[in-house]
């Protein structure tokens, strides 16, 4: 059982540096500028400006985006002053209160959750044109 043979020589370290970080801005924290990650990113603070991440954002309930969102997926229980735009699933809790356009492929809406601005999801999809008759 504990002999020379098993000496664990197949295992191999993880890497590191893989794009699945969590980005934290902390309560509290006031953020003047543009944020972009490659990874997760969460707010329970203040960012003035632009956030963008190639995977999910989610807001707590005392954080605030006070510029644009661009994601991948979302989920929103705080406050956001600007366009949204998720390239896949955004979830508005019962919390969250967003002035400015969304655009989405997929929307879910808690039942308390606030958004005044424009919706639109998905493609467009073409309407059948009606055969003339002559």
């Amino acid at each position: 059982m504990f002999n020379s043979k098993d000496n664990n020589t197949n295992i191999k370290p993880q890497q590191s540096g893989s794009g699945n970080s969590l980005n934290l801005i902390g309560a509290g924290t006031v953020i003047d500028g543009q944020v972009t990650s490659d990874g997760d990113i969460r707010v329970e603070g203040k960012v003035k400006g632009t956030v963008t991440s190639k995977a999910k954002v989610a807001i707590g309930n005392n954080g605030m985006i006070d510029g644009d969102l661009y994601c991948e997926n979302a989920d929103i229980s705080g406050k956001i002053f600007g366009q949204v735009k998720c390239s896949d699933l955004l979830f508005l809790k019962e919390t969250s209160y967003i002035e400015g356009d969304i655009t989405t492929s997929k929307l879910v809406v808690e039942a308390g959750a606030k958004f005044n601005g424009n919706c639109n999801m998905g493609v467009k999809e073409m309407k059948q044109q009606s055969e003339k008759s002559t």
